[in-house]
């Protein structure tokens, strides 16, 4: 690919994608009849919409249908969609991504009055296993999940195989006696009920999926999903923060990425108070031949690292180069409660994007949080939840957003992205790793990191120009 076609802007079909927000939907995108019976089932069951607004409804009939679009709007602020109030295609999009099947909206079947267990010595029980996997590969993931809120409140579990338990995790298929009948493979992967008598505290997991270790096996983590489940055993209600665990849709992760965010935290310490153990005080261990970054950018004279919720400052100053800080993100970012997954400057407005699920914060220097907004401003489909690294390229007015496998090119004077992406890395980005944690412009080179690896690249010839140790950047 000639270096000139990686950066001229192409004019033309992504105005279209900008119209579609503010004008009635296309005839060829009407959503199919089958899409609408989906939404209506979604909104009454995750939304409390009014069993009176069942029936097949025609395009034209939702729109005009105030009850259907209220609650499409609420789900929509939920999930930090455009609130357009709409079955748009983002919107189907975020509704047929597995999740759980506790509503999102509080119903009468789920924390009427926020109740919470008495005794913080809490018993549990396998009732039923699942052939998926290994009987104890299935107790070490259940063990993992109530270890993540032991370790964040006061609370101890012990496994009952005999007695009456106050937790019972079992497995079942479509109707298993709780009035809440899975949906089969996909959709619904589980629910959980309130802390209480009888079935209060139990977690349903849907046979009808395919559970695993979350390591390589193809299916969905039982680790992650009872871990979630557990938060409505214990009291906790869902999230709109998408790195907590009390999100509601499912995100793929590795155990070892899988943690409890500040709201998590928060929310199950209002509940039992505070626990002995402080959760993640140490700081990464950045001289660790496995250390990678999470983010980084250029903040004034500094380059800011970022990893879990911990960040680095080393001076671009050639008097002080071997000068490095290290703190809490939260002492320079008191607004961000999350990690950041991604950051990017532009020099000539002095500020910073910081980027954290689907939100990102538009920052003044450190400390100084001035607007908060949804990643799906930038133009980004709904099937995006978070983004890996981010650079602004000043000499041509770009924004690179690395997603995946994937690069986005957004135009910052436009404010919309170019058309003609997303594109692979591989094929534009020579020498560069399939997947980008963080980058970040300094003179006139550009820097992407890749796991422990640090890349040097020359955007203006388009080649990579050295590799180095990720955390050589810390002195290491």
């Amino acid at each position: 690919m000639e270096l000139l076609l990686l950066w001229i802007p192409v004019l033309g079909s992504l105005m279209l994608v900008e119209v579609l927000w503010t004008l009635p939907i296309d005839q060829d995108l009407l959503p199919k009849p089958e899409d609408v019976e989906l939404a209506e089932g979604y909104l009454r069951r995750f939304y409390n919409l009014n069993p009176r607004s069942r029936g097949k409804m025609s395009e034209r009939r939702i729109r005009s249908t105030s009850a259907m679009e209220e609650k499409i709007r609420e789900m929509q602020n939920f999930f930090g969609l455009r609130e357009t109030g709409r079955l748009d295609r983002h919107t189907l999009d975020v509704m047929k991504e597995p999740r759980c099947g506790v509503p999102d909206v509080e119903s009468f079947s789920f924390y009427p009055e926020k109740p919470k267990w008495k005794n913080h010595t809490i018993t549990y029980m396998i009732a039923k296993y699942t052939p998926d996997m290994k009987r104890e590969d299935v107790e070490k993931s259940f063990r993992s999940a109530l270890k993540m809120w032991s370790d964040a409140a006061p609370l101890r579990f012990i496994k009952d195989n005999h007695g009456k338990a106050d937790i019972l995790f079992s497995f079942a298929r479509r109707t298993h006696g709780d009035f809440f009948p899975f949906d089969g493979p996909g959709g619904v992967l589980a629910h959980a009920f309130q802390p209480g008598e009888g079935m209060g505290g139990d977690v349903h997991f849907d046979e009808d999926e395919t559970w695993t270790t979350g390591k390589t096996t193809p299916g969905y983590s039982l680790f992650s999903v009872a871990a979630h489940e557990l938060g409505h055993s214990l009291g906790l209600s869902h999230s709109r923060d998408p790195s907590a665990i009390m999100y509601p849709n499912y995100r793929s992760q590795s155990s070892t990425q899988y943690s409890l965010s500040k709201d998590d935290v928060l929310g199950i310490q209002t509940l039992y108070g505070k626990s002995t153990i402080k959760v993640e005080t140490a700081a990464p261990k950045k001289c660790d031949p496995n250390f990678s970054f999470d983010a980084a950018v250029l903040i004034g004279n500094e380059i800011v690292f970022f990893k879990n919720r911990y960040m680095w400052m080393r001076t671009t100053w050639t008097t002080y180069w071997n000068r490095l800080r290290e703190s809490h993100s939260s002492t320079y970012l008191p607004s961000i409660s999350s990690h950041v997954d991604a950051a990017y400057d532009i020099p000539a407005k002095g500020v910073a994007y910081i980027f954290t699920g689907h939100k990102y914060w538009v920052v003044q220097q450190l400390k100084t949080k001035s607007h908060a907004g949804s990643i799906h401003e930038y133009g980004f489909s709904s099937s995006v939840r978070q983004v890996d690294a981010a650079v602004h390229v000043s000499e041509y007015g770009k924004t690179v957003f690395f997603v995946g496998e994937f690069y986005y090119r957004y135009d910052e004077r436009r404010r919309r992205m170019d058309p003609g992406f997303p594109r692979l890395i591989q094929t534009d980005w020579p020498g560069i790793p399939r997947k980008v944690d963080a980058a970040f412009k300094l003179d006139g080179s550009i820097f992407l990191f890749g796991g422990t690896k640090s890349y040097q690249y020359d955007f203006r010839q388009n080649r990579m120009v050295k590799i180095i140790s990720a955390n050589s950047w810390l002195g290491c």
